[in-house]
């Protein structure tokens, strides 16, 4: 067989097998965009409906009293239960923005030393470890070895070293993506080690660092099992004490009003489900937001 000749020299002949091998990729690559364009749409529907249930239910369940009483056995409102939210959140991120942002930025820049390395990870296995594990833990540690009863101590922390590794992770990958020509033109300048770092690419990275640090929040906010073994549950606001003090959260509205035999209980769990959602729905928009602007 002869190749054709035409004035813009020989034409290629296929080689035998090639229009096989052409076909069975076409094949595979719709197969894969198929079930890639699958997976998104039933991805899409499963949220879509949990949203619309949580927001149908949880909606039609709040009321100007619901938001300003403090619950009142299976009834009242959920005053405590949100400034309960508010208090562990905010003390876990007291506690675990300056540790993780450190341990993020000491990995990247030391990524080659051993410490490095350690921290790294124990910050990828404290992500794969079971919540109501670090729960356990923060019950054998705090409430019975130290003696600081059901506290809002207690669950700050337990709740501060399950986002440690998230900030941590996320202040590392934002300052991976600081140009290197950012560092040099610091170093050329007669700027030390401490000063690049700190002056330059940490606020080069800052809307990363701050993505991470939200996620993080978001985490805090929708945690139940370590906070059931450390913070308690209580029907009163928050008295100002760190220890001997439980104090009430969102969550363990949601875990135990759902499944009294009671509609005053189940309106309850419905708004406080539909707190807690919205809060970690307008976070994780927030976090974008903030990214893509970053991008952009």
């Amino acid at each position: 067989m002869t190749a054709i000749t035409t004035s813009a020299g020989p034409m290629p002949v296929e080689a035998p097998g090639e229009h096989t091998m052409r076909s069975t990729r076409r094949v595979f690559s719709a197969l894969g965009w198929g079930f890639t364009g699958f997976s998104l749409i039933l991805l899409s529907a499963l949220m879509l409906w949990i949203l619309v249930v949580v927001f149908m239910r949880g909606f039609g369940a709040l009321s100007i009293s619901l938001l300003t009483t403090i619950t009142q056995g299976n009834g009242g409102g959920l005053l405590n239960a949100i400034e309960g939210t508010i208090v562990l959140s905010v003390g876990a991120m007291i506690l675990a923005i300056p540790l993780g942002v450190s341990a993020g930025i000491y990995v990247c820049e030391y990524r080659h030393t051993r410490y490095a390395a350690a921290i790294r990870f124990l910050a990828d296995v404290l992500v794969g470890v079971p919540s109501i594990v670090m729960g356990y833990f923060g019950y054998v540690m705090m409430i019975e070895w130290l003696g600081w009863g059901f506290s809002v101590a207690a669950g700050s922390i337990i709740l501060a070293i399950i986002c440690l590794p998230y900030i941590c992770r996320t202040t590392e990958l934002a300052l991976d993506q600081v140009p290197g020509a950012l560092r040099e033109a610091g170093y050329a300048l007669g700027a030390s080690e401490r000063k690049v770092v700190l002056s330059i690419c940490l606020p080069a990275a800052l809307p990363g660092v701050l993505t991470g640090i939200m996620l993080a929040l978001a985490v805090s906010i929708g945690e139940t099992a370590p906070l059931l073994y450390t913070a308690g549950w209580s029907n009163y606001l928050w008295d100002g004490r760190l220890t001997h003090s439980p104090i009430g959260y969102l969550t363990y509205a949601v875990y135990t009003f759902i499944n009294e035999p009671f509609e005053s209980a189940n309106a309850l769990a419905y708004a406080a489900a539909f707190l807690v959602t919205l809060f970690v729905l307008l976070i994780n928009v927030l976090s974008r937001f903030v990214l893509d602007r970053h991008h952009r």
